[in-house]
C-alpha cells in the first residue's frame, strides 16, 4: 500500500529548532530527520512506496533523498573524472520508492493531496499521514480494521498526551480532577489514516489549494457516514513545539523510543 505523507507546511511554531531553514519534517531526532522516522515505521511493516506531499523548502527534502545513498555507505570518489562515484555499502540499505511532489509552498492539506491523487490508481487503497508525527500504531490492525468495514476513510483517533490535567462536570460542578489523565474518551486525529481513491474524487477535487482536509473533505465525509475510527490507545507524539521536539529526541537518546520498536 502506498503512503502519502503531509510534509509541506511551513511549521512556525517550531522556528527556533529549525531556524526556519529546513521545513519541520526535516527536524532531526537523533541522526535523521522525523520524517525518515514515520518512513521506517511503515517500512518495517511492508509498506515502502511513499509519496511526500512537499511545499515549503521543498528542496531541502528532495536533497536529502537525492543524496540519501551517499549519507549512508562509504563513497570513493575519483576528482579527476567527472561523475566516477563508487558506493561501498557496508550494510543493507533502505529499499524504498519516493516520489517527492511540489504541492506548492501555501497549500492546505487538501489541496496537497488533491494534487497528487496522479500517483493513486482509481480504485486504490493507501495510507495518508503527517510528516511530523509518531506512534507504535498497529498498521496491520489498522488496515484490516478498514478493509472490513468498507467505507472510504479510517482515521486513527488517539488520546492526546495529558499535558494539561482535565477537569470533569456535571453541570457547572467539578466532580473529579485528573492531573494529566492517560485514560479518556476524549479522542483527537492522530493522522495515520487509510483511504480509498473515491474519497478524493467525492471530497477533495472540487476544493481550493487552501481548504484544509480536517474540515471541509472530512467533515463531509462524517455526514455522509464514511468516516470511521480506529482507536490507539499506545503510545503518540506530535511535533509542534520545541518542547515536543526535545522529549522526542529524549526517548531516542535513551533507547526508549516506542516508534522505533517492532
Amino acid at each position: 500500500m502506498k503512503v502519502v505523507i503531509l510534509c509541506g507546511g511551513k511549521g512556525t511554531r517550531l522556528g527556533e529548532v529549525t531556524g526556519n531553514l529546513i521545513p519541520k519534517p526535516m527536524a532531526m531526532v537523533g541522526n535523521e530527520p522525523i520524517l525518515v522516522h514515520i518512513m521506517r515505521s511503515y517500512a518495517r511493516r511492508g509498506h515502502r512506496e511513499f509519496i511526500l506531499c512537499a511545499g515549503h523548502l521543498s528542496w531541502a527534502i528532495k536533497s536529502y533523498f537525492l543524496d540519501y545513498h551517499a549519507r549512508q555507505a562509504d563513497v570513493t570518489i575519483h576528482t579527476g573524472k567527472r561523475g566516477d562515484v563508487t558506493f561501498h555499502d557496508a550494510h543493507e540499505l533502505d529499499d524504498w520508492k519516493v516520489t517527492i511532489a511540489e504541492t506548492g509552498p501555501d497549500s492546505g492539506t487538501a489541496g496537497r493531496l488533491r494534487k497528487v491523487a496522479k500517483y493513486i490508481e482509481p480504485g486504490e487503497s493507501f495510507m495518508l499521514t503527517y510528516g511530523d508525527g509518531v506512534s507504535d500504531v498497529d498498521l496491520a490492525g489498522l488496515e484490516a480494521f478498514h478493509q472490513a468495514h468498507g467505507k472510504l476513510v479510517t482515521m486513527t483517533g488517539v488520546v492526546p498526551p495529558g499535558r494539561f490535567g482535565e477537569l470533569v462536570l456535571d453541570g457547572d460542578t467539578v466532580t473529579d480532577w485528573a492531573e494529566k489523565p492517560t485514560v479518556t474518551d476524549r479522542y483527537i486525529n492522530g493522522g495515520f489514516m487509510v483511504m480509498q481513491r473515491e474519497f478524493i474524487d467525492r471530497f477533495v477535487v472540487d476544493k481550493d489549494d487552501d481548504v484544509m482536509l480536517e474540515r471541509e473533505p472530512l467533515a463531509e465525509a462524517t455526514t455522509a457516514g464514511e468516516l470511521m475510527l480506529f482507536r490507539h490507545g499506545g503510545f503518540w507524539q506530535c511535533m509542534d513545539t520545541a518542547r515536543d521536539w526535545a522529549l522526542l529526541n529524549e526517548l531516542w537518546e535513551s533507547g526508549n523510543a516506542p516508534w522505533a520498536e517492532g
